[in-house]
């Protein structure tokens, strides 16, 4: 008896082990591992308002803000640490009398979307945010309202 509660104790010890181990290799939870995180004016009409926007992070503070015209950008890196986890990012875009608050990056959510390339852009249109991993294929994440 005294044997099977060792062997299952060092079983389950191992299987514990190996699970922390392969979470700790994936790509997204090396230590130091950079996103790039981009927010994009997609507008295609408000050459006379610009689309400002805002962004600041628990861990980092502010980073400060944009007012940016079409196709101007807003970007940033974003290190993880030790555990895969970086800062989480806030934004508010406000256009027009407009305003919505957004995380430009969040580690869980983010670490395997943006893709190899860790790549995590937005791009802020009329009708909503799109997201990307690699600035060809946006995908609508939400809207204004």
């Amino acid at each position: 008896m005294r044997l099977l509660a060792g062997f299952l104790l060092a079983s389950a010890s191992l299987s514990f082990c190996c699970l922390f181990l392969s979470k700790l290799l994936e790509p997204e939870h090396f230590y130091g591992v950079e996103f790039d995180v981009r927010v994009i004016n997609g507008f295609r009409t408000n050459s006379s308002l610009p689309l400002v926007i805002w962004c600041s992070s628990d861990d980092h503070g502010d980073i400060g803000g944009r007012a940016l015209q079409e196709g101007d950008d807003f970007g940033w890196a974003v290190r993880a640490n030790f555990w895969g986890a970086a800062a989480r990012f806030l934004c508010t875009v406000k256009w027009d009398g407009t305003r919505k608050r957004f995380d430009a990056f969040e580690a869980e959510r983010d670490g395997r979307r943006c893709g190899p390339l860790r790549k995590c852009s937005w791009l802020v249109r009329e009708d909503g945010f799109y997201f990307s991993n690699d600035e060809v294929n946006w995908k609508k994440d939400f809207s204004w309202f």
